[in-house]
Formats: C-alpha cells, sequence, structure tokens
C-alpha cells in the first residue's frame, strides 16, 4: 500500500513539475525578448484583421544584425490597441512580427505560465493532497492571467 502511495505521489509530482516547466517554456520566447531585445522600436497600427494588426515600425535601437529594419510589421491582435496607436514593441529576430515592450507585453508574455500554474494546482490539490500549495499556485496563475487581462483592457 505504500508502495501505491509513493508511486502515486513521484507521478502527480512529475506530471506537476512537467506543467510548469511546459509553461515557462512556452512564456521564455517572448519574454526574453523583452527583457533585453536586439531590436526595440515603435509600432503605429493601420490595419487590423481577424488574427492580428499590421503597422509601420519606426526603430529606436541599431540593428544587431546590421541590416534594416522592416518597414511594416504585424503583432498579435490580442495585444494591439485601436488603429492610430503608437506601442512601444521589440521585433523578433529574422521576422516582420513585434511583441509589445511595456508592462502589458510582459503580462501577456508569461499568460502560458499563469495557465500552467492553474493546471498544476488541480493536479497538487488532488494528486498531491496539498491544498495550501495548491491554493498558492492557483491563486499565483489567478493573479497573473487577472493582471494580464486587466493590462490590455484598460
Amino acid at each position: 500500500m505504500n508502495l501505491l502511495l509513493l508511486g502515486r505521489r513521484t507521478a502527480m509530482g512529475a506530471l506537476a513539475a512537467l506543467l510548469l516547466a511546459a509553461g515557462v517554456w512556452a512564456s521564455w520566447d517572448s519574454a526574453r525578448l523583452l527583457a533585453g531585445g536586439p531590436e526595440r522600436g515603435v509600432l503605429t497600427v493601420t490595419r487590423c484583421g481577424s488574427d492580428d494588426c499590421v503597422g509601420s515600425y519606426d526603430s529606436s535601437s541599431a540593428s544587431s544584425s546590421g541590416g534594416r529594419a522592416p518597414a511594416r510589421v504585424t503583432i498579435d491582435r490580442s495585444i494591439a490597441e485601436k488603429k492610430g496607436a503608437r506601442i512601444p514593441v521589440a521585433l523578433k529576430p529574422g521576422t516582420r512580427e513585434v511583441v509589445r515592450a511595456d508592462g502589458a507585453g510582459f503580462l501577456h508574455a508569461w499568460l502560458p505560465l499563469g495557465g500552467a500554474l492553474l493546471l498544476a494546482s488541480v493536479v497538487v490539490a488532488g494528486g498531491l493532497r496539498l491544498p495550501r500549495v495548491a491554493w498558492a499556485l492557483a491563486l499565483a496563475g489567478g493573479t497573473l492571467l487577472t493582471a494580464s487581462f486587466l493590462t490590455l483592457t484598460l
């Protein structure tokens, strides 16, 4: 009986750790650009489609590759503003895609981690029977998701 309990706890602990690692992994690509991306600038939104917004890009830093920055770039519609808005952005290397470089962009970059925290809280509560830890994980994930939503909508 103790062996089954140990096996269950080990499996649930590994699953919770895997969920958290996946959340960090999914968030890291955008978040590292915000920490010190090679190219920063300002996006002026000119048109929005169903999935993304397009606009002109004015570089405020020298490109690390020595090439020219693209004149037009795209950004995910969920974090773009209305037509004519000027948004500080970081350019993804080798692409014409940008991510927001302000507080709202930082929180949006960590959204996958917020979801992973919520999922891991269910595993920790049900599989590991650690309700206080589960509540802490759920509170952290919910706070991150709520803060991101509020900064992008206000």
